[in-house]
């Protein structure tokens, strides 16, 4: 028997970058490291495309851009509206069945990374 389809998933993981995050003064002034990992469910998928096109697959460059855009185009309070507001924009991505997002701030504390995770859509 020959396998033509599988589920894929696309993943990012370990995304650094500096975020306007927090409620601390010093957060509100400054940014800070973030990392961003990301998991995307496009579902079943032929093992081999149709063709050798980027056109027609979901681009992880686009998907790096938007995690990294969404993070950085305002200051935001709280994690858990940032991490909310990412995991929408992924679903709208043409094709994304679930989203799972984790958000870690890497220096809010001296011994301890502090990360929201969230999931939605089909897994």
């Amino acid at each position: 028997m020959s396998h033509t389809s599988g589920n894929q998933t696309l993943q990012l993981t370990g995304l650094r970058f500096d975020a306007n995050l927090g409620i601390l003064e010093s957060e509100k002034t400054s940014p800070q490291p973030i990392l961003v990992d990301a998991e995307l469910n496009l579902g079943p998928q032929p093992l081999e495309p149709s063709d050798d096109d980027i056109n027609h697959v979901l681009d992880y460059r686009k998907v790096r851009q938007i995690i990294i855009d969404d993070c950085t185009a305002e200051h935001v309070n709280l994690l858990e509206s940032l991490i909310g507001k990412l995991a929408q924009r992924l679903m709208q991505l043409p094709g994304v069945l679930g989203v799972r997002v984790k958000i870690a701030k890497l220096e809010i504390f001296d011994d301890c990374e502090v990360a929201i995770r969230v999931e939605t859509g089909q897994w």
